[in-house]
């Protein structure tokens, strides 16, 4: 027979109270200790990367030898995507023992697991325990996490860290998203000077080569784009942004 462990109430998202395995959370718990030990920041839960874990925990043990994957099952990047999560990096740890606190020993105990456990990259975590056969399950899921972001948020996210170089913003965006979306030179109007096209999960900063071209002193103004990511594999979530300088 294989059964979920038992549920607790958790904290609240969105203003609904989320179940939490309490043997799950000891999971986490036993992880921040470990990464506080070693300076890294503690995890938070993720519910996608948890219905993930679940699914797959559920998988393993029915299956009985544990696996990553399994056949007709997608990748742990896969699962999560089709769970809701949005992420730039994922791992997974999965395990059977008959405790918790014999999973958790095994983790850090194994290279690989242990730096999955620890990597500082990773804030984000989803956790399942599945109690099958005398013995538990436990499939970890991590991530680092990307925020889901409109059109219009990407690019004022991206327009004030243009706008921070001392670069005026252009108010029409099309000329940019022409660009973004079709990789070559917008038509019609002044041409730009430079044009800077790239995809990534991380807004906080512009390319270097952006911005070695705003501190030659060359241009004045820009106009900033965003369109749909291109060629992305799996599941990870990427913004693709262009700038154009004047």
């Amino acid at each position: 027979m294989i059964a979920p462990v038992v549920l607790a109430q958790a904290p609240r998202q969105g203003g609904r109270p989320q179940p939490i395995q309490p043997e799950s959370w000891q999971l986490v718990v036993l992880a921040n200790q470990a990464r506080a030990a070693q300076g890294a920041r503690p995890l938070k839960w993720e519910p996608a990367l948890a219905e993930a874990a679940r699914q797959h925990c559920l998988r393993m043990a029915a299956e009985g030898p544990i696996s990553h994957q399994y056949r007709g099952e997608p990748d742990v990047g896969g699962r999560a995507g089709q769970a809701g999560a949005h992420f730039s990096l994922i791992e997974e740890n999965v395990a059977v023992a008959s405790n918790l606190a014999l999973v958790h020993r095994g983790w850090m105990e194994s290279p690989g697991h242990r730096a999955n456990l620890l990597n500082p990259e990773v804030d984000h975590v989803g956790v399942a325990v599945v109690a099958s056969r005398g013995m538990l399950y436990a499939v970890t899921d991590y991530e680092r996490a990307v925020p889901v972001l409109t059109q219009a948020r990407v690019e004022a996210t991206i327009a004030g860290l243009v706008r921070a170089q001392g670069i005026a913003l252009l108010a029409d965006p099309t000329a940019a998203r022409a660009y973004c979306a079709q990789s070559r030179g917008a038509r019609g109007g002044s041409q730009p000077g430079f044009s800077m096209l790239w995809q990534d999960a991380d807004l906080s900063r512009l390319p270097k080569a952006l911005v070695g071209r705003i501190a030659s002193g060359q241009y004045r103004q820009a106009a900033v784009g965003s369109c749909p990511p291109q060629a992305v594999e799996g599941a990870f979530t990427v913004y693709r942004v262009a700038v154009l300088l004047y």
